[in-house]
């Protein structure tokens, strides 16, 4: 048996942008182990990022596209799959945006029209490349498609704003969709609740700093890095989790089951003695 996991397969990797971002590095392991794919992201994003480096370090074709965009999406499956020479085993989202957050707007106080284009950058973009590989026939049975989220969607971090309801809206589609995928076709769509990562999105958020430090001293394996994430991702990807789907897959350290630790409580105690 190859020690390649994704061996023939072929996939498409949205919202690498440079090499800091989690579908960067998946991207190198999905070329590392075998997999054919085309990369992706917006326009505007592909003219700030490094996109063209990883596109000759692993062989793949780059195609613009707007994920908010139908016309567009139906452009990008279209042409990947004559690129690649069929239907896809595998699709990453790794896409997310909140213009509340850039702008510094407090969640008692959002901008709606700004709320309206995150939400459907950062989640309902997820429906939409699914229902365009849907009613393109694009997935290959037993596929995966992977989308990456943070455990926001389920409790409350203050400055994460308007990202954590795009966040839970994200992952209520991967479990109402991925029923669907499922049924008619055997693929598999799963989220993945990643530990806070140094990313060019992520340090948008206010304190992100300190979300990270504190996760770190909370779990017990500390925090999972970006390459940790798409170590994971790949065995998603593989023929390895077949019967894993509507998931929310915690990637954290161990995180999400905590309530409180002694590294923690050690720097609260050594505060009060100060």
């Amino acid at each position: 048996m190859s020690s390649k996991l994704l061996e023939g397969k072929k996939g498409i990797i949205f919202g690498a942008l440079d090499n800091s971002s989690i579908a960067w590095k998946v991207a190198e392991k999905a070329n590392h182990h075998g997999a054919k794919f085309v990369l992706t992201n917006a326009p505007v994003a592909l003219r700030m990022g490094e996109i063209n480096k990883l596109a000759e370090e692993t062989g793949a074709e780059v195609i613009p596209a707007d994920a908010t965009n139908m016309e567009e999406l139906e452009s990008l499956f279209t042409k990947s799959r004559e690129i690649l020479g069929g239907k896809l085993d595998f699709v990453l989202h790794s896409i997310g945006m909140s213009v509340n957050v850039r702008k510094g707007k407090h969640y008692t106080e959002l901008n709606y029209d700004w709320l309206e284009k995150g939400w459907d950058v950062s989640a309902v973009s997820f429906h939409k490349v699914m229902q365009t590989a849907w009613n393109l026939d694009s997935m290959s049975d037993w596929g995966s498609i992977v989308g990456l989220t943070y455990m926001a969607a389920q409790r409350t971090f203050p400055d994460y704003n308007d990202m954590a309801d795009n966040k839970a809206y994200l992952e209520s589609i991967a479990r109402s969709f991925g029923y669907h995928w499922g049924v008619r076709n055997k693929v598999r769509v799963n989220t993945i609740s990643q530990s806070p990562t140094q990313t060019t999105a992520g340090s948008g958020v206010k304190g992100f700093d300190g979300f990270i430090k504190f996760a770190d001293k909370m779990s017990p394996l500390g925090n999972a890095t970006a390459e940790d994430c798409a170590d994971y991702v790949i065995t998603l990807f593989s023929d390895l989790t077949r019967k894993v789907t509507l998931q929310n897959l915690y990637h954290d350290g161990g995180f999400s089951n905590m309530g409180v630790s002694d590294a923690i409580m050690a720097q609260f105690m050594n505060n009060e003695k100060e």
